[in-house]
């Protein structure tokens, strides 16, 4: 098995924990996550449910911008999470709410210790609009890892998919980031190994699947059934020796 196969195996047995109102209540700040990020239409349910290979582990808000939690989903294990961050940039939010939750996404970006990485995702259609440079700055600023994901690429023909994603590498590398970026299309399915790599690499399941390795190495070693025979033989030469006295 791939390693990419592998980590799609591991991302397939995500499973949802739990929705914090506020960072505050977010799960103990150890193992390893990814936050996933996007203005309100910018498709994070899409791709979280896409990824995982499960319809309905995140769900999307009737009305855009309204539903301000923070969604965590363990990968395989609790110390492997998916962090579904609140969507951004609805006009209808209220201005308090926008103010006390750009507080709180800068304060979790560039504090919290078990974030290895941002999957930023925008509509190809309309990328790195303010805000989302905004938590690039603040990525930055954590020292995270910055992963883009134009979304709905199926929107394009081929030639606007490749220009839109040259014009955006640019506005990246003017912000001074370390990134990478790539085309991504939930209702095609398409981009979900290259997602699937990196998630697995910030999550760190290569060190899962050297641990199964060696678990199931361990199993199948000889040596485990050879014991008992070996104690046998030693019973057995004991027996033979008081004979012959």
């Amino acid at each position: 098995m791939t390693d990419t196969e592998f980590f799609l195996k591991q991302i397939r047995q995500t499973t949802f924990s739990l929705s914090a109102p506020t960072f505050k209540l977010c799960p103990d700040d150890t193992g390893f996550e990814v936050a996933f990020a996007g203005r309100s239409n910018a498709g994070k349910s899409s791709a979280i449910n896409t990824i995982t290979h499960q319809k309905q582990l995140a769900r999307s808000s009737k009305t855009p911008g309204r539903t301000q939690m923070i969604n965590f989903f363990n990968v395989g294990s609790p110390d492997a999470r998916i962090v579904d961050l609140p969507g951004y940039g609805y006009a209808q939010v209220p201005e308090a709410m926008k103010i006390k939750w750009q507080k709180e996404l800068e304060s979790y970006l560039v504090n919290r210790e078990s974030l290895t990485g941002l999957v930023l995702l925008t509509d190809i259609r309309h990328p790195l609009k303010y805000f989302d440079e905004q938590m690039l700055h603040w990525a930055k600023d954590g020292n995270l890892a910055v992963h883009v994901l134009l979304t709905k690429a199926d929107k394009l023909k081929r030639g606007a998919q490749k220009a839109a994603l040259l014009a955006t590498k640019k506005q990246l590398a003017a912000l001074g980031l370390s990134f990478s970026i790539q085309l991504f299309s939930a209702l095609k399915r398409e981009g979900i190994e290259e997602l699937a790599d990196t998630l697995g690499m910030w999550l760190h399941l290569a060190k899962a699947k050297e641990n199964q390795a060696a678990s199931q190495a361990q199993e199948n070693s000889p040596n485990a059934n050879n014991l008992p025979n070996s104690e046998n033989d030693t019973s057995a030469q004991h027996t033979q020796g008081g004979q012959h006295d």
